[in-house]
This record gives C-alpha cells, structure tokens and sequence, in this order.
C-alpha cells in the first residue's frame, strides 16, 4: 500500500462517523422531504460548477429566503446569487428545470426519476433532459438525495486526487460521458481496493482538500 492510499483510509477512520451521519441525512431527504426541497437540492448542483460549494449554499439559502426557487423569473434569481458565476445562464437553467419537472403547476421530481430506473437511469434521464446538469452535476444532485452509492461527482478535487493516488495517468481537460463513465469506473475500482464505500471515499477525498464535510 502506497504512502497516499495509507492518508487516505487515515482520513476514512477519522471521520467515517461523520460521513455515515451525512450520507443517512441525504437518504433522509428523498424519504422525508416535500417536492420543493428535493428540487432545492438540483437548484444548488445547477449552481456549482465553476463556483465554490460554500458559495452556492449561501446563495440557496437568499433563494429559499425570498421564496424565488419556486416563484422567481430568471432575471429575479439571477440578481440574487450574484456570488455565483454565469448567474445568468444558471438562473434561466433553474427555471427551465423547474418548468420540466412541473406538472399543472405543481413539481413531481419523484415520480419523473423513479419512472427514469436505477441510479444510473436516473442520471441518465437528468443529464438528457435539464439544461445545465451534466454527469458531475447529475450525480452530485443523486448523492444529496440518497442515490450516491455507485455513483462518482468527478470534480477537480477529485481528479487531482485520482491522479496522486495513480488510479488515473493524467486529469484530462474535458469529460464527454463515455470518458466520464470510464473514469468512474476507475475511482469505484479503485474504492473496492481499498474497502471504502464509493460515495464515503466521495468525502474522504473533499475533506482532504477542503478540511469539512459538506455536500
């Protein structure tokens, strides 16, 4: 076993209580949660590429706040997180979202992803069907809502890590979703070594890098 693959399972040990609390806080969500709140959780995965995670949280909760993820315009909610980048574009990709997933006015998130399948269908369907979600995004948006199990959120953290641990040769300068799959198909891999839950190892390695547990 390598030096780095040995912090890592150090890392593990030391917060797995945490990360196992979190993981059952996002099971929590799907089960417990209203309509609103689970798309409050797509809303904030729209919002985070190319910006800070923290940044997104704060600016979700000024949403939340003002009552604009359900009722704002595009050119309302744009106003409103300007702490985060392309404001623009991801203010009219949530309420593109927010039509799509609406039927007679009401949002049926639940029911349009259990109708897509598994995790993986589910994915699928988002990335197809919501402007703005990719495969990171997609899968990040799962894992906040209890999907996460065999699922990776291929971020920058994550592939800096994935290339110091040698489960990849090089961080490759764009994703399309073959290579996504193929990528994560190494990083699950690469979990089962090591016997660390791919959506703990998910947080074992932002913790590396970031010092906390988030989302």
């Amino acid at each position: 076993m390598s030096e780095k693959t040995a912090e890592i399972i150090d890392i593990y040990n030391k917060i797995k209580p945490e990360i196992t609390d979190r993981i059952k806080e996002f099971k929590n969500i799907w089960l417990k949660s209203t309509e609103e709140e689970i798309f409050a959780e797509l809303v904030f995965c729209i919002m985070t590429p190319q910006s800070k995670a923290r940044s997104c949280g704060k600016a979700l909760q000024i949403l939340k706040e003002k009552n604009l993820i359900m009722e704002g315009s595009s050119e309302e909610i744009a106003k409103n997180i300007n702490i985060v980048r392309f404001r623009n574009n991801k203010a009219s990709y949530i309420v593109n979202a927010r039509k799509l997933l609406s039927e007679n006015g009401s949002l049926k998130i639940k029911k349009k992803l259990i109708n897509a399948g598994s995790p993986s269908e589910m994915r699928y369907w988002l990335v197809s069907n919501i402007k703005g979600i990719g495969f990171k995004e997609a899968s990040h948006f799962l894992r906040n809502t209890g999907f996460g199990g065999s699922l990776a959120i291929l971020d920058r953290h994550i592939l800096k890590n994935m290339l110091l641990l040698s489960v990849i040769n090089e961080i490759p300068a764009s994703i399309p979703p073959k290579r996504y799959m193929e990528l994560e198909q190494k990083l699950l891999n690469f979990a089962k070594k090591i016997k660390i839950p791919p959506d703990h190892l998910d947080f074992v390695l932002w913790y590396k890098e970031a010092g906390e547990v988030y989302k």
